[in-house]
């Protein structure tokens, strides 16, 4: 890995304040153990989960296994994305089977090229939003408890015939979810001084640290701020860092997007010039260079906000209409086919097609047909459609997680052997509040992706930017309207039915 990057450009962030430099949290994040104690507890909890899914209640709304994931995490995690970034990849507890497998992989084969896109994280989101609706994953403890295990089993393995994170960086949908809305957060990981980096001869921030056998190396940094130079003794050791599992080397980062923070970068640098920084919100969706152009990477942004707002759809009254419609003209009682048709079209052929055609149509309102590609327009509008798509997914689970945002508390009584205090905890906020903030993060992403948007149309169509927007704009202005007509109508209590129905 050393040999490929040691001639790249590197990338001179604005870096901001520096989080690690936080008293005590600051210690604790980048402490050998720092990660693998938050990943303990998540790792105890979906050991919980698991073990409640095949042995609990098999009631959705008093069991671990819908409750937490389905109802709680999905919650919190757009919370914490907001306020912090990735902090629940970085205590994911898939990742601790991982970093055993990892051990034994050293010397593992590549992840095939072809597949080192993203077109398997596209597929995986389809698949798991597709199997959330068909077998009711949501009201099922028992199936959640096995989707945690393929969970576990897949990361594993994964690691254990692949030299890099390929689970995480390729395939896992939560972590591509993840990936794509932690480029909102106020956090990234940057690097103190770009020099140090290109004097750095092992380039442990992405190669690690660890070594089989102890080797000492000697290494000529530069003492920042001065002409002159220091030799800094550098270790590897079994106890070493394993380094950057999705390969990002630290100098060169310029989105979150990939990055699991992990903050083995952090603790493999010999130089400590790798840390987490904060940064304004959203950043590098503004930066044309931030992201590549690529088919993939623009598709899966795209479609993730057209898959927030079918993921929603299937859970109001319209939906069963369009189900018995589909019956009733055509003849297709299949809940397999209407889903895998209502679904496809809306996550796959409506995200492309909308995408292609307003790239087509900008192109054509500025007589810019020649200029850029299709693909290029369509990757340089995509990062608009983050903040709007964030925006969608944030007041979907808000719903959930608001009106009843306690329920947890008895479901957690109960599997200890007490006795559920529902009475206590199954309040809700008030309905009107919680239209409140569905519309206030709707219209707030709505009106930040039309700014990147618009800056992209300036930025590709100077004096022809209005009409280069307009195509944009209106695909932007569905998505947010189509979202709110469906908050604004009934929606199943997934997970709490039973309490409130």
């Amino acid at each position: 890995m050393t040999q490929n990057i040691n001639n790249m450009p590197q990338y001179r962030p604005q870096s901001g304040f520096d989080v690690l430099q936080i008293p005590i949290l600051g210690r604790i994040l980048r402490h050998r153990y720092g990660r693998l104690s938050m990943q303990s507890i998540l790792t105890a909890i979906a050991v919980a989960l698991i073990i409640d899914g095949f042995v609990g209640p098999q009631s959705a709304a008093r069991n671990l296994a819908t409750v937490a994931p389905w109802v709680h995490y999905r919650g919190i995690v757009v919370i914490v994305l907001l306020l912090a970034g990735n902090l629940f990849c970085m205590g994911c507890p898939f990742t601790v089977p991982r970093t055993l497998a990892k051990r034994f992989a050293v010397k593992g084969r590549r992840f095939p090229k072809v597949l080192r896109n993203k077109w398997i994280a596209i597929a995986s989101l389809f698949i798991l939003f597709f199997l959330y609706e068909y077998l009711d994953l949501w009201a099922s403890p028992l199936l959640t408890a096995w989707v945690i295990i393929v969970y576990f089993v897949a990361s594993f393995v994964m690691e254990l015939v692949f030299t890099e994170s390929a689970f995480c960086k390729y395939v896992c949908p939560l972590g591509s979810f993840n990936f794509v809305y932690s480029t909102v957060s106020p956090t990234q990981i940057a690097v103190k001084s770009p020099d140090i980096c290109a004097t750095c001869v092992g380039k442990e921030c992405v190669n690690g640290s660890y070594s089989a056998q102890p080797t000492i190396r000697l290494d000529t940094i530069p003492i920042v701020g001065t002409d002159q130079t220091q030799d800094v003794e550098v270790k590897h050791s079994p106890q070493g860092t394993l380094g950057c599992g999705t390969e990002l080397f630290a100098p060169q980062i310029r989105t979150n997007m990939d990055c699991s923070m992990c903050l083995d970068c952090v603790r493999a640098c010999p130089h400590e010039n790798v840390s987490l920084f904060a940064r304004m919100p959203g950043r590098e969706l503004s930066k044309p260079d931030a992201w590549s152009r690529r088919w993939d990477m623009s598709i899966l942004v795209i479609a993730l906000a057209f898959m927030g707002v079918s993921n929603a759809f299937g859970m109001v009254p319209p939906y069963y209409e369009l189900q018995e419609s589909l019956a009733i003209e055509y003849g297709i009682t299949s809940e397999f086919v209407v889903l895998l048709l209502i679904f496809g079209f809306m996550n796959i052929i409506l995200p492309i097609g909308a995408a292609i055609g307003a790239a087509y149509l900008g192109r054509l309102f500025t007589g810019m047909t020649n200029r850029d590609s299709l693909r290029d327009t369509v990757a340089a509008f995509a990062p608009a459609f983050v903040p709007l798509g964030f925006g969608i997914w944030f007041a979907h689970y808000a719903f959930h997680f608001l009106i009843g945002p306690g329920l947890i508390v008895p479901v957690i009584q109960e599997f200890l052997g007490q006795t559920g205090d529902w009475q206590t905890w199954s309040f809700t906020l008030p309905t009107d509040l919680i239209g409140i903030i569905q519309l206030v993060v709707l219209v707030g992403g709505f009106l930040w992706s039309m700014r990147l948007a618009n800056n992209t149309a300036l930025r590709l169509y100077r004096r022809g930017g209005l009409l280069g927007l307009m195509p944009w704009a209106f695909v932007l202005l569905m998505l947010m309207l189509a979202s709110w007509q469906i908050f604004t109508l009934p929606m199943e209590m997934r997970g709490t039915l039973e309490l409130f129905g």
